[in-house]
């Protein structure tokens, strides 16, 4: 049996493969599941810290029905999807003597949503699929695969949420799709080419972890492969419009910034997908506080005209069209959009959607399941093939700026495994030189750069000026810099030694290097790093 997870930002969709009905299905697990009228059964991306030492948290459902999230408490945690990987600004919680990284809220989540579903679904110990957003560092992923080490499961993979989306939407009989993930965290836009092979093709899929069997074998499906075309993303949810809409209140009727006033905020934001005028009452029976918070759609869109939000849009949306086109790709050749996310409801976010594609390409029935349904066509039988999102370069030092800058060499958007490495040749800068480091990092987009910081106790994110740009060292630690020793010592003025980048077909960065002098071979396919 196959199971996925959808990880989100505000909420969190898990998903099962049945064999006997041959279709997909939602998962409840009792006292952390919530289900409306309008959507399926989801698991609030809620945690409450009890107990830092003893590991003993409450998550989920569990922490709005004890009350748990409408308190100023270090203990509660909302949105922390979004700090696992980013260097967060400010100062995080200290609870019960240890300081709480956003890391370990993910782990402590992840792991008592597993925990309660292998006891209700023991099966699912043989297969699982984990999403991952499309525009994340790699330290999210490799902390992803770093959970899944301590998981009782035989195996694990992951695959992109904009690609599940596609898939769980049913719509791999159409050639050219554009996926618009937007939750309560990130905005996702990815260009998807599905197609069918008639060849025998191993399922992939990047796999976090094996077990003792391999459960791809037992696919009885005819293999897909879903291709990515083009990608853009931001850190931008719908926790920001909660966020806005609170600064708002605060400011028009000096409302204050607590997690109450800002789950109300959520709670209109919810209403106004639904109606056009929205309104939030609530009293406090102990300090005898009422609040009343009213809105209608007109002022909720000039709200999100005042944060440049949907500039940022239009910004994102640039990006993938100018991307399809150089592939030869226009926007009538995009046969269905398909969105996914709470976020995507919003009527001014479809209205805005609906200014690039005409509605009879445009799909919203499935924002909520679609990525956890899609996810579980990986197992079932579903070839990925994907491109690098971003691109990776080494660190130099800047003379005229006097710094350290960064030269891409591995650019965004190649397709892997590279047909043909780089080559990047260097010299000795000092006499005698005993040996040659190098630094390499992920270069993030600096279109879209953002930054998580802390202001007051909400975690939030900020975009960054197109000068500044986000890199994450993927081996700046003690052991790994070093790629050339060199015998004899080098010195300034030629060539020393030739360095050969290359990623295969499991996302691994790999360097070989060459000593020109000695024509020695110094390193030979050597691993740097996991890019997934």
């Amino acid at each position: 049996m196959s199971y996925a997870i959808d990880f989100g930002t505000s909420n969190t969709v898990i998903a099962r493969w049945n064999p006997v009905t041959e279709q997909s299905e939602i998962i409840n697990l009792p006292s952390l599941s919530y289900q409306t009228a309008q959507n399926p059964d989801l698991i609030p991306s809620l945690l409450y810290v009890e107990q830092a030492a003893e590991n003993k948290v409450c998550v989920g459902q569990q922490v709005r029905d004890r009350g748990l999230d409408i308190q100023n408490d270090p203990r509660f945690f909302r949105s922390f999807k979004r700090g696992i990987g980013s260097k967060v600004q400010g100062f995080l919680p200290e609870l019960d003597g240890q300081t709480i990284q956003f890391e370990q809220v993910g782990r402590w989540f992840l792991q008592t949503i597993l925990q309660q579903l292998q006891t209700t679904h023991p099966d699912v110990k043989e297969s699982l699929v984990l999403t991952v957003p499309v525009d994340s560092f790699e330290t999210y992923r490799h902390w992803l695969g770093q959970v899944c080490q301590d998981l009782q499961v035989e195996q694990v993979r992951m695959i992109d949420e904009p690609t599940a989306a596609a898939l769980g939407y049913g719509k791999a009989d159409q050639d050219v799709l554009l996926v618009v993930d937007f939750g309560g965290g990130t905005f996702d836009l990815s260009l998807v080419q599905i197609n069918t092979s008639q060849q025998k093709t191993q399922p992939l899929g990047f796999i976090l972890k094996w077990g003792d069997k391999n459960l791809a074998d037992t696919s009885k499906q005819r293999p897909q492969s879903a291709r990515v075309l083009a990608k853009a993303g931001q850190n931008l949810g719908g926790t920001d419009i909660d966020n806005w809409l609170v600064d708002h209140f605060a400011k028009t009727q000096n409302l204050a910034v607590t997690p109450l006033t800002t789950r109300l905020a959520e709670r209109l934001k919810i209403q106004l997908s639904l109606q056009p005028k929205a309104t939030e009452v609530y009293f406090n029976e102990e300090t005898f506080d009422s609040y009343e918070l009213a809105l209608d759609r007109e002022q909720f869109d000039q709200i999100l005209k005042e944060h440049q939000f949907f500039d940022r849009l239009d910004d994102s949306m640039t990006q993938v069209l100018q991307q399809a086109r150089r592939q030869g790709l226009e926007v009538d050749d995009i046969k269905a959009v398909l969105l996914v996310g709470g976020t995507s409801q919003i009527p001014a976010v479809q209205t805005w959607v609906q200014q690039y594609f005409d509605d009879s390409r445009i799909c919203s029935s499935r924002p909520f399941e679609a990525i956890a349904q899609g996810a579980l066509q990986v197992a079932q039988g579903l070839e990925v093939k994907d491109f690098l999102y971003h691109s990776y370069g080494v660190r130099y030092w800047d003379r005229r700026q006097q710094a350290h800058s960064w030269h891409p060499i591995i650019p965004a958007g190649l397709p892997y495994p590279m047909e043909e490495p780089i080559e990047l040749t260097l010299g000795a800068s000092t006499d005698a030189q005993p040996s040659i480091e190098l630094i390499l990092g992920e270069l993030g987009n600096t279109n879209s750069g953002t930054e998580v910081f802390f202001d007051g106790d909400r975690l939030v994110t900020r975009q960054l000026s197109e000068s500044q740009t986000l890199v994450q060292p993927l081996n700046d630690r003690d052991g790994s810099r070093k790629v050339a020793k060199l015998t004899p010592p080098g010195y300034p003025g030629s060539d020393r030694i030739k360095v050969l980048f290359w990623v295969d077909n499991r996302r691994t960065l790999r360097i070989s290097v060459e000593d020109l002098l000695t024509q020695d071979t110094l390193l030979k396919n050597q691993v740097v790093a996991q890019l997934s």
